[in-house]
């Protein structure tokens, strides 16, 4: 397995506070999944506030930033049985990858914290 790309976001809570009082905001930058799971979490600001710093860190990963018509809702982080988060790879994202890396198979890690003030992404892209 060879790293092709390491990306970490941190941001501050507070921030995502006041924006995600605008529904525009969350619907601009969340997935429809990732706004169904809000749902069933208490502290909707720091469930946002994560998946908002592993979306940077996703891209940061990739060493593009948002560009060549990737958005913020087209990364989706959903969580598995366990809780653990993991990136939902659509067909947008995995053209993304491909044409950049010129590779077919690949895993995205991706690990993801808060304490009251900051949340913290971190996300490893490699080869299988």
């Amino acid at each position: 397995m060879k790293i092709l790309g390491i990306g970490v976001d941190i941001i501050k809570n507070d921030r995502i506070k006041t924006l995600i009082k605008k529904k525009s905001f969350v619907i601009r930058t969340f997935g429809k999944n990732e706004i169904k799971s809000s749902k069933k979490n208490i502290n909707k600001v720091n469930y946002f506030a994560k998946r908002f710093a592993a979306k940077e860190s996703f891209v940061k990963s990739l060493g593009t930033g948002f560009r060549d018509n990737l958005n913020l809702k087209d990364i989706e982080i959903l969580n598995n049985s366990l809780g653990k988060p993991y990136f939902a790879i659509t067909k947008k994202i995995d053209n993304f990858i491909n044409k950049k890396f010129k590779v077919d198979k690949y895993n995205l890690l991706l690990s993801i914290s808060d304490e009251k003030d900051y949340s913290i992404a971190f996300t490893i892209l490699q080869t299988k």
